[in-house]
C-alpha cells in the first residue's frame, strides 16, 4: 500500500484517545496526591505522637530527682509552681567524697575532697560559687537524721585522695554551709568518706510561645537564660498543665507539700493534614497524661 492511500487516524479518534489519557492522568494524579497526602499525615502523626512521649518522659525523670519538703528547715526543690509551670532545683552532677571532711565546734568553713573520677553529669568539674549538695550520714544507725545539705563553693584547689592503690586526683572545695553555724549537725563524723557530692542549677519547664512563629511549645530554661522550646508545638495556651497533690491526694499550692505532680501535655502536628471522618485539612491533636511522685515523701514514720 502506497503512503498516499495509508489511513491514518481521524480528529475523533485522537479526541476520543486525549479523552481516555486524561482520564487516566487524572486518576494517576489522585492516587499519588492521596499517597502523599496519607504519608504526611502518617509522617506527622508520628512525629505528634514522639513530641509529647518525649515531655511525658524528660519532665517525670526530672522530678524523681526532687524533694519538695526540704530537710532541717532548708528549702525544698521547688521554687516556683504555676499551672503551666515550675522552677525546681534540678541535679546535673555527682561526685564523691574520699576523705571524711573534719566537723565540730568552732568551724565556720569546711573543705570537701572530691574524686575527679568517677563523675557524672554535665557538669565534669567545680568551679567558685557553684551551689552543690552533700550527703549527711550523722547517726548510722538510723535514717531518721539522713539528709542532703547545701554549701556554696568559694574555691577550689588540686588535691589527691589517698587510696591502698596509690593516689589519685581530687577537688578540695572551700564552702561555707548555710547550715553549719550554730548548728546541731555539725558534729565531727556526720559527713562520711563516699558520701555523694551532688551539683545543681535552677531550671524552669514551662509553656511558651515562641516570638518566630507564635506557635506553643514546652520550654527549659537555665537559670537566667531566655528559654529554649524542648517539645512542640503544642495545641496552644492549654497545651501544658501541671497540678499539684499533697500526700493525700488534694490539690495543693504549697510547695513543701507536694507529693506527686500530674503533668498533661497537649501536642497538634505541624501542620493540617487529612483526618479520617473530617472534611478538609485540620490539625491533628493529641495528649498525653503522667503522675510523678516525689521521692522527698517518706512513707515511712519514723524511717528506723
Amino acid at each position: 500500500m502506497s503512503h498516499v492511500t495509508r489511513r491514518g487516524f481521524t480528529l475523533i479518534e485522537l479526541l476520543v484517545a486525549l479523552v481516555i489519557l486524561g482520564f487516566v492522568s487524572a486518576a494517576i494524579y489522585k492516587v499519588l496526591v492521596t499517597n502523599q497526602q496519607t504519608y504526611v499525615a502518617q509522617t506527622q502523626r508520628i512525629d505528634l505522637q514522639q513530641n509529647i512521649r518525649a515531655a511525658a518522659t524528660i519532665l517525670p525523670a526530672e522530678f524523681r530527682e526532687m524533694n519538695a519538703v526540704g530537710v532541717n528547715g532548708q528549702s525544698g526543690d521547688i521554687s516556683g509552681m504555676r499551672s503551666n509551670s515550675i522552677t525546681i532545683r534540678a541535679m546535673r552532677q555527682l561526685a564523691f567524697l574520699c576523705v571524711a571532711p573534719p566537723l565540730g565546734a568552732g568551724l565556720g568553713q569546711i573543705t570537701l575532697t572530691v574524686r575527679q573520677r568517677p563523675i557524672y553529669g554535665s557538669h565534669q568539674t567545680f568551679a567558685r560559687n557553684d551551689s552543690i549538695l552533700v550527703f549527711y550520714e550523722g547517726d548510722p544507725t538510723t535514717r531518721n537524721d539522713d539528709s542532703w545539705l547545701r554549701g556554696k563553693v568559694n574555691d577550689v584547689a588540686a588535691g589527691t585522695c589517698a587510696d591502698p592503690n596509690g593516689n589519685h586526683p581530687a577537688w578540695v572545695l572551700s564552702l561555707q554551709p548555710q547550715w553549719i553555724a550554730g548548728s546541731q549537725l555539725n558534729v565531727d563524723g556526720a559527713i562520711t568518706s563516699g558520701s555523694p557530692v551532688r551539683g545543681f542549677t535552677n531550671v524552669t519547664y514551662s509553656l511558651w510561645q515562641s516570638p518566630t512563629d507564635n506557635q506553643y511549645y514546652l520550654a527549659q530554661a537555665v537559670g537566667t537564660n531566655a528559654p529554649q522550646p524542648m517539645v512542640g508545638p503544642l495545641s496552644g495556651p492549654n497545651g501544658l498543665t501541671f497540678n499539684y497533690f499533697n500526700a493525700a491526694g488534694a490539690v495543693t499550692a504549697d510547695s513543701t507539700q507536694v507529693a506527686q505532680i500530674e503533668i498533661r501535655v497537649r501536642g497538634r502536628t505541624q501542620s493540617r493534614i487529612r483526618q479520617a471522618g473530617a472534611a478538609g485539612m485540620t490539625y491533628k491533636v493529641d495528649s498525653v497524661v503522667t503522675r510523678v511522685m516525689l521521692r522527698g515523701n517518706t512513707r515511712c514514720g519514723p524511717c528506723l
